[in-house]
C-alpha cells in the first residue's frame, strides 16, 4: 500500500480514479485520468517548500540504501565488522560490480518497520558503524577500488555507549582518513544528510544530493527547540536552514542535484537508481583521469575552498 504526504492527497485521489476505471474495463476514462494526473504532478510538485521536501526525503517508501545496491550493483558480497567491537548494522558496506566497474559501497540504512528499524537503529550509526566505513575504505585503497558513498541519517546515534566508545573521535577520525584516501570517493545524499552523521561518510571527490533530499547541521526540529524554543516553528526553521539540493548548490557546498523522477524516488525506484548509476560513472570516468596526487590536490582545495577569506 502506497503511502502519501497530506499535500499528494490530490495525487492519491486521482490515482484512486484510475485504479477504479481500470477495473471497470474504460479505457476512455483512463486515459483522461491519467492527463490529469501528470498535470496534478506538475502543479503539486513544482512548487514545493522547503519543508514539503524535507519530507519527501524522509518518505517512508523512498529508497534506502539498500534498496539502491539491490538496483545497482551486481554480485555484492557483504563486509562485517569493525574489527574493534562489533558488526554496527545502521552501516552497510558492499563489494560488488557496478556498470562494469569494481566497487565499494558504503551506505546508512534506516530499515523498514519496526523490527527493522530498530535492528537499524532508525539509521543512527554508533562508532563502530563509522569504522567499519573506514575499514572498508581502507580496503579499497589497497585494491585501488573506488568508493560510493550513500548517505541516510537523522544523525550519528547519540546514546550513552556510542559516546563512551568514542562517537566524536570516530567520526573525526573518516574525515581525516578520508580526506587522503588515494582512490576515487564519490558520496551522494540520498535522504536525510543530518549532521556529523551525514559527515562521517560525506568527505569524497564529489558530493552530489537527490532532488529531494537534505543536508544539515542540525534537524529543524532541534533547530526550532533551541532557537525558538517552539516545536510548531519547524517550517521556518527548514527553511532559515537552507537545506536543500538547490541551495546548497547555490552555496557551491555540493557538486551536482541528481534529478530523480518530479513525482519523487519512492514512485520509480528503477528511474533514481540508474540516474544514480548514471553519474557515479561519469564522475568515476572524470576522476580516473587524475594522477593519484592530483587526486588527493583537487580533494584538499575542494575541502577547504568553504569559508575561505582573502586579507586586505
Amino acid at each position: 500500500m502506497a503511502n502519501y504526504l497530506d499535500f499528494e492527497k490530490p495525487i492519491e485521489a486521482i490515482q484512486d480514479d484510475i485504479e477504479s476505471a481500470k477495473a471497470r474495463g474504460d479505457v476512455d476514462a483512463v486515459e483522461i485520468l491519467e492527463k490529469d494526473l501528470a498535470k496534478e504532478v506538475k502543479k503539486v510538485f513544482g512548487s514545493l517548500s522547503d519543508y514539503q521536501k524535507l519530507q519527501l526525503a524522509r518518505h517512508p517508501d523512498r529508497p534506502y540504501a539498500l534498496d539502491y545496491m539491490r538496483l545497482l550493483m551486481e554480485d555484492a558480497q557483504e563486509i562485517h565488522g569493525d574489527r574493534h567491537f562489533k558488526d554496527d548494522l545502521p552501516i552497510i558496506v558492499y563489494l560488488g560490480w557496478i556498470g562494469g566497474e569494481r566497487v565499494m559501497l558504503i551506505g546508512e540504512q534506516k530499515g523498514r518497520g519496526t523490527k527493522h528499524k530498530l535492528r537499524r537503529n532508525f539509521g543512527m550509526p554508533n562508532p563502530e558503524g563509522y569504522r567499519k566505513a573506514l575499514r572498508a575504505v581502507k580496503l579499497a585503497e589497497k585494491f585501488d577500488i573506488p568508493v560510493l558513498m550513500l548517505i541516510d541519517t537523522p544523525g550519528a546515534y547519540p546514546g550513552l555507549g556510542a559516546e563512551e566508545r568514542g562517537q566524536s573521535e570516530a567520526i573525526a577520525r573518516n574525515l581525516m582518513e578520508f580526506s587522503g584516501a588515494k582512490v576515487p570517493m564519490i558520496s551522494v545524499v540520498i535522504g536525510e544528510g543530518g549532521s556529523g552523521g551525514a559527515l562521517a561518510i560525506g568527505v569524497a571527490d564529489r558530493l552530489a544530493m537527490m532532488r529531494y533530499s537534505v543536508f544539515s547541521v542540525i534537524s529543524p526540529e532541534g533547530c526550532s527547540a533551541i532557537l525558538w524554543n517552539d516545536p510548531a516553528k519547524v517550517e521556518q526553521a527548514t527553511k532559515a536552514l537552507k537545506i536543500t539540493p538547490d541551495a546548497l548548490m547555490e552555496h557551491k557546498l555540493i557538486d551536482a542535484i541528481i534529478d530523480e523522477p518530479l513525482i519523487g524516488a519512492h514512485r520509480d525506484k528503477k528511474v533514481a537508481a540508474d540516474a544514480l548509476k548514471e553519474y557515479f560513472l561519469t564522475s568515476l570516468k572524470e576522476l580516473r583521469e587524475l594522477s593519484k596526487e592530483e587526486l588527493i590536490e583537487k580533494r584538499y582545495e575542494k575541502l577547504t575552498a568553504p569559508g575561505a577569506f582573502r586579507e586586505g
